[in-house]
């Protein structure tokens, strides 16, 4: 049944799909191919008109102008979350938020078993429809200052250099995300490596991603 449901989805929104985010949830871990299909499907069965994009090297979904979700898969887990959840009022997506156990309002998603219900879901979605609806825009919003997930590259690095792990691991969320999503944000691999030898260096240093801004 659920199979069949998610194939009557994919024709209904296939037309809007984002050949990039084919693309991304095809080089994702097997665990994650269904989890990411199922949440895609889901948002374009609440939400119809949503927009597809790739941002900072995830999959986002705009609706009206306006960010509403975003989903990632990495090497054990997956994330997903909501661009205005401060503004919910949603006390498990700000509980699971505080925990700072992974990006996003879901906590850690290694399999379906771990998503809540497709209705609690879709309700999420509607909620954060409803924002963008009413004008609100995603500048009035603060973006989430939670630590991404250190990609495994990053820590082999900070392991050549012990003096920069210790800064780094004594970060604060926020200032790690800030190396985090600098370095796998580079549209190369060449630039990738170059962003991550200067962390490397700056952070041996003890200094954050933006020291050179700061008074």
């Amino acid at each position: 049944m659920e199979s069949f449901l998610f194939l009557l989805l994919i024709k209904f929104y296939k037309m809007s799909a984002s050949v990039q985010i084919d693309h991304y949830i095809l080089k994702a871990q097997p665990f994650a191919q269904p989890i990411l299909n199922h949440l895609r499907a889901l948002i374009h069965h609440a939400c119809p008109d949503v927009e597809e994009k790739i941002k900072w090297s995830m999959p986002h979904f705009d609706y009206k102008g306006g960010p509403l979700v975003h989903m990632a898969a990495f090497k054990q887990h997956c994330a997903f979350g909501f661009w205005k959840a401060a503004l919910m009022n949603d006390a498990t997506l700000l509980e699971n938020a505080k925990e700072e156990k992974a990006m996003g309002h879901m906590g850690k998603i290694t399999s379906m078993a771990d998503l809540p219900s497709d209705k609690k879901i879709i309700n999420w979605i509607k909620a954060a429809m409803k924002l963008n609806d009413a004008g609100i825009k995603a500048s009035k919003v603060s973006a989430p200052k939670t630590a991404l997930p250190t990609p495994d590259y990053l820590k082999a690095a900070l392991k050549k250099s012990p003096e920069a792990e210790v800064v780094f691991n004594a970060f604060s969320p926020a200032c790690k995300r800030e190396y985090v999503e600098w370095i796998t944000t580079a549209k190369t691999e060449a630039t990738r490596n170059k962003r991550m030898e200067q962390a490397v260096a700056w952070m041996a240093e003890g200094k954050k991603r933006n020291w050179k801004y700061e008074k």
